[in-house]
């Protein structure tokens, strides 16, 4: 193997480097929790989410209307004052808000983690079980799916635009266990050396007395 691609695998694969990915990890997902949080403040947002939520089993009730959404879809960049009214009477904003301030809250967490153990492994436990939520869309929710227009790709498994951008929180999933991890690992650890200092510390009483 050349000597030149030798040393750019060691470099990469360097512990080190390892540590840089993991907190890279941990900024992204933090960003894209405070991004997309601070989104849900926008009505275009909120108006996007509607179909996820309503068809929902353990969201719909947040609606007052969940079962006439299909009527005041409006697509993004749309303004449409009718439909703005019918979002704010259906709640939409309401919960939307609620969820916005939920992200933001994950997000910072997450990125606590970098000074943080126990602030990060509690980022770190709701960006991984956030996702499960989000995947849970792909089951409940027909626009998901291409709908039957003539084409005939349709249905499962050929996903809309709606499912592609929830089919990547599969990454995200992902991405949240190894900072889990990683912050699970931070936490035993600086608990175990407190441990360790008073066994020696028994174990040696002269030296525990300097």
């Amino acid at each position: 193997m050349n000597t030149q691609i030798r040393r750019v695998l060691g470099l990469v694969s360097a512990p080190g480097s390892e540590r840089l990915g993991l907190q890279a990890v941990r900024l992204a997902i933090a960003l894209v929790f405070l991004w997309i949080g601070a989104l849900k403040f926008a009505p275009y947002e909120a108006d996007s989410i509607t179909p996820f939520v309503a068809n929902s089993p353990v969201m719909s009730f947040f609606h007052a209307h969940p079962d006439e959404y299909k009527a005041h879809l409006t697509h993004e960049g749309e303004l449409k004052p009718a439909e703005r009214a019918w979002q704010e009477q259906n709640r939409t904003y309401a919960f939307s808000n609620g969820l916005g301030t939920v992200e933001i809250a994950i997000g910072l967490l997450t990125l606590a983690g970098v000074v943080s153990r126990r602030w990060g492994l509690a980022g770190a436990t709701l960006a991984f079980l956030t996702p499960i939520v989000t995947l849970s869309f792909l089951a409940t929710t027909p626009e998901a799916w291409v709908p039957a227009l003539g084409d005939g790709q349709h249905g499962f498994p050929f996903l809309s635009g709606a499912g592609r951008l929830v089919l990547k929180d599969v990454v995200l999933l992902a991405g949240a266990w190894l900072v889990l991890v990683d912050s699970a690992r931070a936490v035993l650890e600086a608990r175990a050396a407190p441990e360790d200092l008073t066994v020696k510390h028994a174990q040696h009483p002269v030296l525990g007395s300097r």
